[in-house]
């Protein structure tokens, strides 16, 4: 068995020192994971898109920011980019736990291995759901991202771990009428709390053809 890969390692993009709307009930702070194997064309940080891009925030420099905010924060939020795509992700919940916080991941679902991997160590999760699963391929630019997030989402219903499920959504990505669906297909697979965010990014593209795309992604180890 390969050894795991320690949290030095994680390559932190990004530093939200206190955020009350990333983690639900919690006053938190949010480390944005450089990295995201996905081309969505309304992407709130696209800087943070390159997985070879250098950290801006080295992990030693993080937890001594965490450690100068106990007992004022009672959790921390790993957001990005994509935070599963890196190997790192394990040890650094760990690490964070062990520090006394709650911990919080946003994550678009593409790993769900790596997902099932981290769900033990987590206490909240908010899963990014881009649209019905014939919808995705165009969205994210990636053939098969349908598939792995709504497998991430049974497996992240099935854990009992604290979630809520986000939709990002304007008429050029896909009409009302499988909006409404999507919420009735949600709601069905057991999920509590849907959210619907509108677009407020320029948006690149719009979504018509999903078989059209043929850009692949990676995992970042």
């Amino acid at each position: 068995m390969a050894a795991a890969t320690p949290a030095e390692a994680l390559r932190v993009g990004g530093l939200t020192p206190l955020t009350t709307i990333d983690f639900p009930g919690r006053l938190a702070a949010v480390f944005y994971c450089q990295g995201c194997p996905w081309r969505c064309g309304y992407c709130h940080n696209p800087e943070l898109l390159d997985a070879t891009a250098p950290p801006q925030l080295p992990w030693a420099h993080a937890l001594a920011f965490l450690q100068s905010r106990r007992g004022l924060l009672d959790g921390v939020v790993f957001s990005g980019g994509e935070p599963t795509l890196q190997a790192a992700l394990p040890a650094a919940l760990a690490e964070v736990r062990a520090m006394g916080f709650a911990t919080g991941l946003h994550t678009g679902g593409m790993y769900p291995e790596r997902l099932a991997a981290v769900l033990p160590l987590l206490d909240w999760v908010g899963l990014d759901i881009k649209g019905p699963p014939h919808r995705f391929d165009a969205i994210t630019g990636v053939p098969g991202s349908g598939a792995r997030a709504w497998e991430s989402l049974g497996l992240l219903v099935a854990s009992g771990v604290a979630h809520e499920c986000r939709t990002t959504w304007h008429a050029g990505l896909f009409p009302p009428d499988e909006l409404q669906a999507l919420g009735n297909t949600l709601t069905s697979a057991g999920v509590a709390l849907w959210k619907v965010q509108p677009c407020n990014v320029p948006v690149n593209h719009t979504v018509a053809h999903p078989q059209e795309s043929d850009q692949g992604g990676h995992v970042v180890s």
